[in-house]
């Protein structure tokens, strides 16, 4: 008896050693942020963390435990054994796959894997694109080492099922089934006390990469899909009449006038709307970064409109595109581009635009299903969309698709037949993990973020040609040009997820249609991509009215915020920045992770309440 009643225990510290085990494997892979950390940090990781491993090794025995207990009623012809083997295989085999994914992923994104990738399943090349040969080869072994273990582990600590002793009814051995169901309680709630286990619970230190370790991934992915079909707003900060008032304090109007840029007469422009794959200004020289990255860029600065403080309104591409296109904020959790019952309600510039009786076109060399932008751009208005499988195979020559310079050519040669006066977006992809380019390498290193560089070097350089060519055509003195970043990234400098240089970004206007007065201009207000929506249109002389997150960035700033200001988010967090610096803040840890000595209350305030109204509008949609 005491042998079989021991399986249970036995089971849970399996599953619980291998947990763990995966939680080394993270702080192995990552061995350079995990040296940095301060001493005795790495002992701390596993005991914070121990309670959301527990509450994991839980949720993993639940059925386990559930099938000893029905085997135990049916008796010996019952395959007992093998089922509880299939199902430890296929639970250990999803969790060594999310364990992996979060290796791959943790670095570019900055946090730990969630529910987010999921809207990625539906296109897994596109998915895979981001890594190279070497480290899926790497991310294999470490998959198949974690099997192994994990097979080991059972084979150790758990070991075969002993047969009920001989006189033990069915029925007491089924009690006692249920009463190791029932203890499952406690551990799946993180402990007997009034709230149940969550992120906050394993957060200990000032350092993001050691609060990140100590997240248990299956619990994290489990959790995220909770809290997406969750219709409570879990950032609630103020009482929602004051959140409401300060969030509208940026969007108060401060005067009619607005800085009219294009030429005098012109009547309604074409507009060219050009979307910069990772575009961070840590590589744009007029915004202060390296010089010599992006000459072309540099030059319309000078020649064009710049704004100096644009911010992204998130950290990925789709997110991007409902900010640039929708003038609409991100959520720290989710994305509003995978519910198209809620992107069908969201405002968009090819729709306005196309109600004026401009023709719209979308272009990109990737596949548009990706994280489900097609839905979106449909439902946008676009008359008619180029992707991947529009280019002939020899010219999909990046793991993405066509890259940037086959994609600009086309645009070259099509746009002739556009119909004007048009509104065309393009979105380029060259510079994009794995930052495979066809050039000549301009950035000595291989390492990743001298690939970017190039990378980038390379997208500007052929942005550079295909605007010379341009202004030879018949419709570029009547065309704006509207180029900014869809996001920034973590290169060069491996900036940490909530940096404000990681979501710094770059917003020209150049093209024909510009009058001479306005070239040159420098618009030092601090605003986001969702800004972008309301200052083009305006500069068409339409309203804005259907773009209530969007704001003139040329027109006069609203009072309260003189300067201007730009929200962002990253996974579970946020920062505003202002002329007098930059707030952020971490949800989960419910405090400041960084703030600027001149940085006021009333900023971190008006932060908590932004994210407070939009992500309530967001469940609202």
């Amino acid at each position: 008896m005491r042998n079989r009643f021991a399986f249970q225990p036995r089971y849970f510290l399996f599953w619980l050693a291998f947990l763990m085990a995966a939680k080394g494997l993270f702080l192995l892979y990552y061995l350079p942020r995990t040296l940095a950390l301060p001493a005795g940090t790495v002992p701390r990781i596993f005991g914070y963390g121990l309670r959301l491993d527990a509450s994991a090794t839980a949720y993993l025995c639940l059925l386990p435990f559930l099938l000893l207990t029905v085997g135990s009623l049916a008796g010996p012809r019952f395959p007992l054994e093998r089922l509880l083997r299939l199902v430890t295989g296929a639970a250990g085999t999803a969790v060594a796959t999310l364990t992996v994914a979060d290796l791959a992923l943790y670095g570019p994104w900055g946090f730990r894997l969630d529910a987010t990738p999921l809207q990625y399943l539906s296109t897994p090349g596109e998915a895979l694109a981001s890594a190279g040969p070497g480290q899926l080869g790497l991310l294999l072994g470490l998959w198949l080492g974690l099997l192994g273990l994990g097979w080991d582990f059972y084979k150790g600590i758990v070991g075969r099922l002993a047969a009920l002793p001989p006189g033990f009814g069915r029925g007491r051995a089924a009690l006692a089934g249920l009463l190791y169901l029932a203890l499952l309680v406690v551990p799946l709630r993180g402990g007997l006390q009034q709230i149940p286990v969550n992120q906050s619970d394993v957060y200990f230190s000032g350092v993001p990469f050691a609060n990140h370790a100590a997240v248990n991934v299956p619990w994290n992915v489990l959790n995220a899909l909770r809290l997406q079909t969750s219709p409570i707003n879990p950032y609630q900060f103020l009482p929602d009449t004051a959140a409401a008032r300060l969030t509208a304090s940026l969007y108060a109007p401060a005067g009619p006038d607005t800085v009219q840029l294009l030429r005098p007469g012109l009547g309604r422009p074409n507009v060219l709307f050009i979307i910069l794959e990772s575009f961070t200004g840590k590589l744009v020289g007029h915004l202060g970064g390296e010089r010599g990255v992006t000459p072309t860029l540099d030059s319309l600065s000078r020649m064009g409109v710049s704004f100096r403080n644009v911010y992204a309104a998130g950290d990925r591409s789709q997110k991007g595109l409902v900010a640039l296109l929708s003038g609409y904020p991100n959520q720290p959790t989710a994305s509003i581009i995978k519910y198209p019952r809620k992107t069908e309600r969201l405002p968009h510039l090819a729709r306005v635009l196309r109600g004026q009786g401009y023709s719209t076109a979308y272009y990109h060399g990737g596949e548009l299903a990706f994280a489900n932008m097609k839905s979106y751009l449909l439902t946008a208005g676009y008359q008619h969309l180029t992707e991947r499988a529009d280019f002939r195979s020899r010219d999909q020559n990046a793991k993405w698709g066509a890259h940037d310079h086959v994609l600009l050519n086309r645009m070259l040669q099509e746009l002739p037949q556009q119909r004007p006066p048009f509104f065309v977006t393009a979105f380029t992809l060259s510079s994009h993990e794995p930052f495979d380019v066809p050039m000549r390498t301009r950035f000595a290193g291989s390492d990743e973020a001298s690939r970017f560089r190039n990378s980038v070097f390379y997208t500007d350089h052929v942005l550079g040609q295909f605007l010379q060519t341009a202004r030879q055509q018949p419709w570029w003195a009547n065309t704006l040009v509207v180029l900014v970043a869809d996001h920034g990234h973590p290169q060069p400098g491996d900036s940490p997820n909530h940096d404000p240089a990681k979501f710094r970004i770059p917003l020209l206007l150049t093209g024909g249609a510009l009058a001479p007065a306005a070239r040159g201009r420098q618009v030092l207000t601090y605003g986001s991509q969702t800004d972008v929506a309301a200052t083009l249109l305006h500069q068409l002389h339409l309203p804005a009215t259907n773009f209530p997150w969007s704001r003139d960035l040329l027109a006069p700033a609203p009072p309260a915020w003189p300067g201007g200001a730009a929200f962002y988010c990253f996974t579970d967090g946020f920062g505003v920045a202002t002329p007098a610096g930059t707030v952020t803040y971490d949800n989960v840890a419910r405090r400041v992770i960084e703030q600027d000595s001149a940085v006021s209350r009333r900023q971190l305030r008006f932060g908590q309440a932004y994210e407070q109204v939009s992500f309530g509008d967001f469940l609202g949609k």
